[in-house]
This record gives C-alpha cells, structure tokens and sequence, in this order.
C-alpha cells in the first residue's frame, strides 16, 4: 500500500485580541472609585485655586499677592516630589491616599470658616499641605497596574488624563458661577467639601493592600526619596522614558504662555485670548479619546514618535503672524499630538521595578511641573526679544528637535523584568 503523503494544514494566525475599550476600564469597581476621586480631587483644587486668588486680591487689591495666592498651590508639588515620594511605596495605598486627600481638604476647610486669616498664614497653610499632592499622587498611580490589567491600565491613565483636562475647565466654570452669587470663602469651603469628599470615597472604596517596598528599612522618607530617584535617573531606559514625558510637554508650555501676548501683538484685547488659550487643552481630549479608544497597542506604538513631532510642527505656523482663527486651529492640531504619551505608558511601567513604582510616577510628575514652571520663563525672554510668535515658533523647533533627539525611547520596545533597574 502506497505511503500517504503527509497533509499539512496552514497554521491559522492567531486571532486578534478584542480592542480594549473605556467601558472594560470602568468595569473594574476599584477604578471607578479612584476616579470619582480623582475628580473631586481636581475639582476641589480649582475651586481653592480661584476661591484663593479671588479673597487675597480683595483683602490686598495686589496683583502681586494675587500671583503668589495661585502659585502656591502649584510650586511647592515639587517640594513634595524631590523629597517624599517614596511614601507612596513603604505605605500601604489606600492610607496613603486617603490622608493625602484629607490632608489637601484642610486649607479649604480652614480658609472658608475663617475668611480674615492674615493672607501670609493662609498662603503659607496653603503651601505647606500642597507639597502632599504628588504623595498620594503617585500612590494613586502606583496602585491603578493592581486595579488594571494589559491595555486598561494604558486607557485608565487615559481616563485620568480625561479628567483632569475637563474637570479643570468645569471646575473653572462651576466656581465662576458659585462667585457670582457667594463670597469667595463659599467657594474655598467647597473646595474643602469636595476634597474631604474624595478621601471618603477613597477610604471606603479602596481594598487594603500591603506595602510594595520594604517598611523596615533603615533609610527616613527623604533619604529613601533621594535614593529612589537617583537609582530611577541612573537607569537608561527609566530616564529616557521620563525625558520623553517631559521635554515635549515642557516646550509646548512655554509657547502657551505667550497666547495672551501673541493676542496682543495681533491688536487684540486680552478676553480674545480665551479660544485660544482652550485650544491645546481641547486637542488634547480629541486625541486621547481617537488614539486611546480607536487604536491597538502596537498602534499606539508606532504613532508616539509622529505625535511628538506633530506637537511642535504646527507651532512653526507662529513665525509669520498667523490669524487668530488659524492660530487657534494651530493650537488644536498642538494638542492632539500630546496623545503620543499614550504608546509609551506600557513601556514606562514595564520599566520600573515594582518597589519604586509609585515613587517613579510621582517622579514623573515632579519633573512635569517643575519644567512647565521654568519653560515659560525662558520663551517669556525670548517673546521679549524677538516677539511673542517668534519664540512660540522656537519651541515648537525645539519641541521638534526633542522628539528626534529622545526617537530611541518613542520607538524602542519594554524591556522584560530581568532588565528593570535595581530596587534601593
């Protein structure tokens, strides 16, 4: 009997995994709860921020206090972020969180009971809690890879990114319309409410975990904090994936901050500065939902590099003078582009070895702020001395010019965990 000839049916390719879409991510109980957190949380800070600036510019009638009173909330973060992030990893998360939050609620709750507060103790009250925020923070972003598995963690950052943009905006709005029928210190004990509400549903809605670094080391909280960032600097991957998180977002800054200047160059007056000054933001909640809820993984990979480059090409448009339609077309096209930080969420948490992965997110936060802090100073120099587009136009150069310079880590693959830097 003849020998039959073996028959070898093609391999059938893998089928493709379903897209990971917005209704898996909220799901999962737990992240429902730190968003309904998060946002309000975010909603809390806008109200403080505008209930602050508008009591101490009516106690003081000083538009140098009033600048002061909004930046308090803002500079001392980095305080917090170069010197006690590590909290986020040798507590357990929910305590962290929730004292966080509670902590964040004093100023409001103080401020609004007791409106007369000389303004230096009520900025200095101010301040002193704000250097908590990148705490819990980061204990929030530290904890969201336990809640969320794959590609939600990915789109959870998204939804957090979400939130934060347009709860700003409504927070702003809101708190508009609060002052418009109640004194500022209405506004202020709002701000208090819903931060204190935050960190009840925090507490009651979060499971206890254990802590993921080692509570008995001998090291204090500043000292772990210093270690723990420079092991995460020394790291190549670590650092190059920081560095792309940062630059881009730091020049795309500096050029905000000259819309209102560049409004004036054009002969405008300062209230037409307000499309404008929405535009990034809405570009950026365009692109987070197209890339974060329409494109795969792999696809979100390949675009992040494109994106980059695409937040500062547009800005280029600012060299010749464009319009304030287009320039608010310019802006908008700018902010899609932020949805590059998208492809490389993965790789950045690949990255981090589990004991400072808390401390790593409040890192990349502290980076983000202090840079934006500095940015617009440097392109105010610039606008000074060249002229408003001019300089918006250099950053976008320069926003080009990092995104080439940092391709490496827009396009490099996550590494595996034998490869993560070593823990303190």
């Amino acid at each position: 009997m003849p020998a039959t000839t073996p028959q070898f049916r093609p391999a059938r390719p893998a089928p493709t995994p379903p897209r990971t879409t917005y209704r898996s991510v909220f799901a999962a109980r737990e992240f429902r709860v730190l968003f309904a957190a998060m946002l309000m949380y975010v909603l809390g800070f806008e109200f403080e921020i505008l209930g602050l600036s508008v009591l101490v510019y009516a106690q003081t009638r000083s538009p140098f206090w009033t600048a002061l009173a909004f930046s308090m909330g803002f500079a001392p973060q980095a305080l917090g972020g170069a010197l006690f992030t590590s909290l986020a990893d040798r507590l357990p998360a929910r305590a962290v969180i929730a004292a966080g939050l509670l902590t964040r609620a004093a100023p409001g709750l103080v401020i609004g009971l007791w409106p007369a507060l000389p303004v230096p103790v009520m900025l200095t009250l101010v301040a002193a809690v704000a250097t908590v925020a990148p705490v819990f923070a980061a204990a929030i972003s530290g904890v969201l890879p336990d809640v969320l598995d794959g590609d939600r963690f990915v789109l959870g950052r998204s939804v957090f990114s979400l939130t934060g943009s347009a709860t700003q905006i409504l927070g702003l709005g809101i708190g508009g319309a609060i002052l418009a029928a109640l004194p500022a210190r209405r506004l202020l004990l709002a701000a208090g409410l819903s931060l204190l509400a935050a960190a009840v549903i925090a507490r009651l809605g979060l499971r206890p975990r254990a802590a993921r670094a080692d509570r008995a080391s001998t090291q204090g909280v500043v000292r772990a904090t210093v270690a723990g960032n420079i092991a995460l600097l020394a790291d190549r991957t670590v650092r190059g994936l920081l560095l792309v998180q940062w630059l881009p977002a730091w020049f795309v800054t500096g050029a905000e901050a000259l819309i209102v200047p560049y409004t004036g160059s054009l002969g405008q007056p300062a209230s037409a500065a307000s499309p404008l000054l929405a535009a990034v933001p809405a570009g950026m909640l365009l692109g987070d939902v197209i890339v974060g809820r329409f494109c795969r993984p792999q696809t979100r990979q390949r675009l992040a590099f494109p994106l980059a480059a695409l937040m500062g090409v547009p800005l280029l448009a600012f060299a010749f003078g464009p319009p304030l339609p287009v320039a608010g077309a310019v802006l908008f096209a700018c902010g899609i582009g932020f949805a590059y930080a998208l492809g490389i969420q993965q790789a950045f948490l690949d990255s981090l070895p589990t004991e400072l992965r808390g401390q790593a997110f409040g890192l990349n936060s502290t980076g983000a702020m202090a840079g934006q802090g500095l940015f617009p100073t440097a392109t105010g120099g610039l606008a000074a001395a060249f002229g408003a587009g001019v300089a918006m136009a250099v950053a976008g150069a320069a926003t080009i010019f990092a995104a080439l310079a940092l391709r490496a880590p827009l396009t490099g693959p996550a590494r595996t965990n034998s490869d993560k830097p070593a823990s303190r």
